[in-house]
């Protein structure tokens, strides 16, 4: 019994040495950058601030949140400098942004045509200090969409960085 003993502690030694092997890491993140890189001192990623949801339908939309979900919802807000009417859903610990075009010039009316049902548009990040961020993030040749910095539905600094960067999602960057 103490030889079977001995053996079994060999095998579990070995498992648990296999166990504690180094794992090599699969990126399944699909990036034109190397993702080694990282943010520098100069600015950190936040929380995230709101994800924002095409809808072809702003009152339906709302409804279905305010009604059925019982969260608070805003009126709509229009944004003519952006091209959309806009709804504010809190959730507490983010909000989430209705979208609606407000002229066929929009981009979220483009965004309606390739999707008709609507969906996900983009994630909003709060960094600490925008202007650092899109200068370290220019150097990493991470593109954004617009040439410089612009106020955003909350009324603070924002840019979008392109999507074929961030791994097929549209990330909006807000300062904090």
């Amino acid at each position: 019994m103490a030889r079977a003993l001995k053996a079994a502690a060999a095998n579990s030694v070995g498992l648990f040495s296999r166990l504690h092997a180094p794992v090599r890491t699969v990126r399944a993140f699909s990036t034109s950058q190397p993702l080694d890189q990282v943010a520098g001192p100069v600015w950190n990623l936040g929380r995230l601030n709101h994800v924002a949801i095409a809808v072809p339908d702003l009152e339906k939309a709302a409804a279905f949140y305010k009604n059925i979900l019982g969260a608070q919802v805003s009126e709509a807000v229009p944004l003519p400098e952006h091209g959309v009417s806009v709804v504010f859903v809190n959730l507490g610990n983010t909000k989430m942004e209705l979208l609606h075009p407000l002229g066929s010039e929009s981009p979220i009316a483009g965004f309606l045509q390739k999707n008709k049902a609507g969906g996900m548009h983009h994630v909003c990040i709060e960094v600490d200090n925008i202007n650092a961020a899109v200068m370290d993030l220019k150097k990493k040749k991470i593109r954004s969409l617009s040439e410089e910095v612009k106020i955003g539905a909350h009324g603070k600094p924002v840019i979008f960085l392109h999507p074929k960067d961030c791994g097929g999602v549209l990330v909006e960057l807000e300062q904090a």
